[in-house]
């Protein structure tokens, strides 16, 4: 498990970002990732969000190597055990293959971020038939899963964090897709869900 938590984030990275960023700028000539360094409360969002996916390999890294420095995490004993960690296993590989699925349902319109530049097409195939945020989900169901493995105060911390910052990025880009695709978004809205 120690080394399946390791290998699991930098799948997801390769993956999930660095692999499908490198896709659409090579197939677009845009670059998918836009994700500033402003004062905006997009560009604060996503600063946090890439401060927790660094913590959440940090912390990987130190269950796999040091039991001792893991003690320092404050681990939350009653629920340390073996049927959560199982679940855990199994949401974070559930997570890993709906965001891959998502992301290909995406093609063109994937964005770490919202893009004010280049108008995308709204998808509503694939996984976005029911959900709005089948990536987002993905990734909310990826922090639970990497809880209920590792239960301390720290993971616990992501998994509230994660989740403040994932509800409020959604409704941003809530707000940009009414803006950008008007009625058509509106009406997918009372079509399909937000999560499930």
């Amino acid at each position: 498990m120690k080394i399946f938590l390791l290998l699991y984030f930098i799948l997801f990275l390769g993956l999930a970002m660095i692999l499908p960023t490198y896709r659409i700028w090579k197939t677009t000539g845009v670059n998918p990732y836009k994700l500033g360094s402003s004062d905006t409360a997009h560009d604060y969002i996503g600063k946090n969000f890439r401060l927790i996916m660094l913590v959440c390999f940090l912390v990987a890294i130190v269950f796999a190597v040091s039991p001792n420095l893991y003690s320092y995490l404050l681990p939350i004993s009653f629920l340390t055990n073996n049927i959560l960690a199982n679940i855990g296993f199994v949401l974070l590989l559930i997570a890993l293959v709906w965001v891959l699925i998502a992301q290909v349902h995406m093609q063109k319109s994937w964005r770490i971020g919202i893009d004010e530049d280049v108008k995308t097409e709204l998808v509503q195939t694939g996984l976005f038939k029911i959900s709005r945020n089948p990536i987002f989900l993905g990734m909310r169901v990826m922090l639970l899963g990497l809880f209920l493995i590792i239960p301390n105060a720290i993971t616990l911390t992501i998994l509230i964090t994660g989740e403040m910052l994932i509800q409020t990025q959604v409704r941003l880009e809530e707000e940009f897709l009414t803006r950008s695709h008007g009625q058509a978004y509106l009406d997918y809205q009372k079509q399909v869900r937000r999560w499930i």
